[in-house]
């Protein structure tokens, strides 16, 4: 006679949550939160870029979209998101500030 036993990759999720699991749950999703918020940062620092196409405040325009950028990109990499093209392609990053920041 056989028993029959539940899959292992089963009865893994049924086993109570650690200490450890509940903590790295609570870092995820700080991590999420902290990256949507980068994420808003730069898309509002772009378009205020945008939406001045000219004039004296430009140059600082300027710097807070490569910073918000940068900050961003260097987040994501931290996280293991490394694919620069997308997030140039999502957020319409100009040429102007890519060419701040030195990416090809």
């Amino acid at each position: 006679m056989s028993s029959l036993r539940m899959p292992q990759a089963l009865t893994a999720r049924l086993k109570a949550e650690t200490g450890d699991a509940v903590l790295h749950h609570e870092l995820l999703g700080e991590q999420a939160y902290s990256l949507g918020r980068a994420g808003r940062k730069v898309e509002a620092a772009l378009a205020a870029l945008r939406d001045h196409p000219g004039g004296e405040d430009r140059a600082e325009l300027l710097k807070a979209a490569a910073d918000a950028v940068w900050g961003f990109l260097v987040q994501r990499e931290v996280m293991g998101l490394r694919d620069r093209g997308q997030v140039i392609a999502q957020y319409a990053i100009q040429r102007e500030v890519l060419a701040r920041l030195g990416v090809r």
